[in-house]
């Protein structure tokens, strides 16, 4: 296995998520530090929580806001936002963004109430 890894996130298909679509980066080796994925939010995303992952989102397009822990909070191009394991969360509106789960995501631990 070689020192590095490339991914070209427009050619990757797009895996439905609890927020929309997701085309994931460097999710499918269990022993990556972190994933890199480029996500299309949908108006409607579901609240959820991570027992383990960490995560970091960038937004790069639209405005909405994020939901955590019971409080909203405004989002727009060039925010970010840390979300802690255990913090129920969700994007509102239709945003494109770019999350980092640490570890790499692991579709074992999205929990939802």
């Amino acid at each position: 296995m070689s020192n590095f890894m490339i991914a070209q996130l427009d050619e990757l298909a797009a895996t439905r998520c609890p927020c929309g679509w997701a085309r994931r980066a460097f999710a499918d080796a269990r022993d990556n530090a972190a994933s890199l994925h480029l996500v299309a939010i949908e108006e409607d995303s579901q609240t959820h929580y991570h027992r383990r992952m960490t995560e970091i989102y960038l937004v790069l397009e639209g405005e909405g806001e994020i939901e955590l822990d019971g409080e909203r909070h405004p989002l727009r191009p060039m925010t970010a936002v840390y979300i802690r394991p255990g913090c129920r969360h969700r994007a509102i509106g239709r945003l494109r963004l770019i999350n980092i789960p640490i570890p790499a995501f692991d579709p074992q631990d999205e929990w939802f109430d």
